[in-house]
């Protein structure tokens, strides 16, 4: 039992083994291969044996579904003749041949047909007499259908009568000579020679007739070809196209018409599908008349097509383009997002109404300009051809390996193409688009050294639309060149021209896009096929409103500064060794300020010597500005912290340290790297040179940092100091007090530029606008702490306003202020050099 069990899982694992072999040999194999063919890949199909390749001719592999395979004519061959044996006839047959004995001739066995020679018995049967014609036309074994000129048929072979074969030794006297083989005929080449007792007749063959006022049989008998589609002899349906040839004829689909029933009918009873054309339907959003007009046009030029007017066609859609695009219509008042989206359904119209169009058109070159300057050009070719290919169009060119414009699927008439659509007017609809700069942002920022906030894009040359046969070109094998002429232009700073395409997504909306394609000198490479142009982009590398809030901020500032700095040298009240800090400072930031807005952009695109020198003042001058701050903050130490131990350096020490510092900052480091002064986009440190922005960051966060601290000392001492002066001031004032002095304090110190220190991503909007707007207004807020809100300041102010005014000034409200504090409590505040 146990042995039975085993036997039947032996056989359920070869039956299972057997079905898997052959899931497997058809896995991959084209569905669409022709009667009398076998599959031999996803792309190929083989005749059988006994069948070859219709069109083209001796082609080993079907890779077009409107080839078919039709039988080969075995006793065309010689080889044939001599394999049927002596006294016998080769008779064709789908897909093989047979034997037969020539009349007067049977076989022994009593047979009708044999195999080859070695079965041959034929053998005599019953004799006429020479008199006697049989009528019959045996075929010859090496008859084919050539033409009926006499320099192309081949040798008439010869239908031997039984008595007259020579050799054979049942020969009757007397004996026959045989004219057809003896070449002793005189029958016409495009006739077939037939041997009889004692003469010989020449007949036409199968296929052919007798030329007009010429017998069929005498020796002077001439044949020509029946053409059987001149004369409705065929059965060719009405969708195909009747070819005749020598003998017989063939049945093809017209140029750009499918095949659908070739697999179930045979070649010569094909039926063909006409082209369909792509349906223009206008988009809901798109309200236009002119649009609307358009489609009928065109709706109305492809009912009417016929395959013979496919040059007037395609002429006919050009102009009806070019009419809508160029007369002025209600397209310009659609809103740009469905311009766009116009613009991208019609160019995917134009291409394929043009790709179907171009399948009616002779193989060759094809060019149409319209009166618009549209032009239109084809190249149509076999599509097994190998070769690299250049197509002209005017002055633009487009070269590819021809082995692309075929892709996968085969086409239905063995020809590929590729197409160049080159329109001046399509720039009306494309007007105002966008760019993608999602691939190359990073590309242009560390270009530019700066953040690319978007692009301005302007059209320099015409839109051209590349197509092929395969509609499959998002990712080519090998990439395609274009040379697309434009005007000769010169670029400025920031500025490029491009080779881009048109990117559309599933909605219809689009986009300029340069992924895929590169530019070298005027030639563009890409790796897709689409919708190309030339484009002049003007890249911005800065926000506008940040820009303005910078030149507005800086000019407010320089006003400012230039009023604090009067103050300082003509208000004598107010002068201490604090006063020469606060000057110094002022005097600093002025200078940078008036350099930042002069100098600061480098138009040119190239670090000059004047951008190198710009930089180096700029960073020498923001150094000095921070060093006047970091001894604000000694001072400022000093003045709170130490009141009663000694009153800091001298004025002389502090401008060789302020001015003297940044000097050997400097110049150290343009001696070390002078590479590192000036960028492409602005005259500043470049930060790309192995961490020389450091030069100016270090300083920059060690005297922040120690300011910093300097102010938190300073606000926790102020506080207990007011406590203690006056421990019975309401706590609202005591705050607001110590409010101003802090945010005073906090801008002289330079505490603000700390959030440039925090400012690692340049696409941080929010820190960049706090920093700009903090430190444009730097010299505005100077200003009010240190001049306006002091009373001293305000008390000469009023004083020159009277004299300007010419009243008298009265002393009489300022001389008496507060009472009831010590000269030291007085001293130790020092309202009038805090800036209170």
């Amino acid at each position: 039992m146990r042995g039975i069990h085993r036997r039947l899982l032996i056989v359920v694992y070869i039956l299972l083994s057997l079905a898997g072999a052959q899931a497997q040999t058809t896995t991959g194999c084209a569905h669409w291969c022709p009667n009398n063919s076998e599959c031999v890949s996803a792309k190929s199909c083989q005749c059988k044996a006994g069948f070859a390749s219709s069109y083209p001719v001796g082609k080993e592999l079907i890779t077009n579904p409107s080839w078919s395979c039709e039988d080969i004519n075995e006793c065309l061959q010689q080889s044939v003749t001599i394999t049927c044996g002596p006294f016998a006839t080769c008779q064709n047959t789908e897909g093989s041949y047979y034997c037969t004995c020539n009349v007067g001739y049977k076989l022994a066995s009593g047979a009708e047909s044999f195999a080859n020679k070695s079965e041959n018995t034929c053998e005599v049967s019953v004799i006429f007499p020479a008199s006697v014609d049989t009528g019959v036309t045996p075929t010859p074994s090496e008859i084919h259908t050539v033409t009926a000129a006499p320099g192309n048929l081949p040798k008439q072979p010869a239908a031997v009568h039984p008595w007259t074969q020579p050799g054979d030794p049942r020969e009757k006297t007397p004996k026959d000579v045989n004219e057809c083989t003896s070449g002793q005929s005189h029958c016409h080449p495009s006739t077939h020679c037939i041997n009889k007792l004692g003469h010989y007749c020449c007949i036409c063959r199968q296929g052919w007739k007798p030329v007009l006022g010429s017998p069929n049989g005498p020796i002077s008998t001439m044949c020509e070809d029946i053409d059987e589609c001149s004369s409705g002899q065929h059965q060719c349906h009405n969708s195909t196209i009747c070819i005749n040839v020598p003998g017989s004829y063939k049945c093809h689909c017209r140029p750009g018409w499918k095949p659908i029933s070739w697999s179930l009918l045979g070649p010569k009873s094909i039926i063909c599908q006409e082209p369909h054309f792509l349906t223009w339907t206008l988009l809901p959003t798109a309200q236009s008349q002119s649009l609307s007009q358009f489609s009928v046009e065109v709706q109305k030029l492809l009912k009417d097509f016929h395959p013979d007017m496919a040059n007037y066609t395609i002429q006919k859609l050009i102009d009806a383009m070019d009419q809508l695009l160029e007369s002025p219509t209600d397209i310009e008042t659609l809103n740009s997002t469905v311009r766009h989206q116009v613009a991208t359904q019609l160019l995917k119209y134009m291409e394929q109404t043009l790709r179907t169009l171009a399948k009616f058109l002779p193989k060759g070159p094809f060019t149409y300009t319209s009166p618009s300057n549209t032009e239109l050009s084809l190249m149509i070719k076999e599509q097994d051809n190998k070769d690299v290919t250049t197509m002209y169009c005017s002055q633009d060119w487009v070269k590819l390996d021809w082995a692309m414009t075929a892709g996968a699927k085969s086409s239905e008439n063995g020809l590929s193409l590729v197409g160049m659509l080159s329109s001046p007017n399509m720039q009306k609809l494309l007007a105002n688009a966008s760019m993608s700069l999602y691939q190359i942002r990073d590309i242009l920022e560390e270009r530019f050294e700066s953040p690319v906030l978007n692009v301005s894009l302007k059209l320099v040359s015409n839109v051209n639309s590349i197509f092929l046969t395969n509609t499959d070109t998002k990712k080519l094998a090998s990439n395609i060149t274009f040379n697309f002429s434009y005007p000769v232009l010169s670029t400025k700073a920031r500025q490029d021209l491009i080779c881009a395409f048109w990117d559309t997504d599933a909605d219809g909306n689009g986009l300029w896009s340069t992924d895929g394609c590169s530019m070298n000198g005027t030639l563009c490479h890409c790796n897709h096929l689409s919708s190309f142009a030339i484009l002049m982009a003007q890249y911005h590398v800065q926000d506008r409103r940040l820009e303005l809030i910078t030149k507005v901020g800086l000019s407010l500032s320089l006003l400012c500064l230039l009023l604090c700095i009067l103050t300082f040298l003509l208000v004598k009240p107010i002068q201490s060794s604090r006063t020469v800090v606060h000057l110094h400072l002022c005097i600093c930031l002025f200078l940078g300020s008036v350099i930042f807005l002069v100098g600061i952009e480098n138009e040119g695109g190239e670090v000059s010597l004047r951008c190198r020198l710009v930089a180096m003042m700029l960073h020498y001058i923001f150094l000095a500005a921070f060093c006047w701050m970091a001894l604000e903050g000694v001072e400022l130490y000093f003045l709170v912290v130490r009141v009663f131990q000694g009153q800091g350096l001298s004025t002389q020490w502090r401008c060789l340290f302020a001015y003297g510092v940044p000097f050997l900052i400097v110049a150290i480091s343009a001696a070390a790297k002078m590479e590192g002064y000036g960028q492409q986009t602005y005259c500043w440190l470049n930060h790309k040179e192995g961490g020389f922005l450091w030069s100016f960051v270090g300083p920059l966060a060690f005297i922040i940092f120690c300011n910093s601290a300097i102010f938190v000392i300073t606000v926790w001492k102020l506080t207990t100091k007011f406590s203690e002066i006056n421990p019975n001031m309401k706590k609202l004032r005591k705050a607001r007090v110590l409010t101003i002095t802090a945010i005073a304090q906090l801008i002289v110190l330079g505490c603000t530029w700390v959030f440039g220190l925090f400012l690692f991503d340049p696409h941080s909007m929010w820190l960049s606008y706090i920093f700009t707007v903090l430190n444009c207004l730097q010299g505005l807020f100077l200003y009010l702490m240190l001049c306006l809100f002091n009373r001293k300041v305000r008390e000469e102010y009023r004083k020159w306003a009277c004299m300007v005014a010419g009243n008298k000034y009265s002393e009489f409200s300022s001389s008496t202020t507060g009472t009831g504090t010590s000269q030291s409590q007085t001293r130790a505040l020092r309202p009038s050099e805090s800036g209170m």
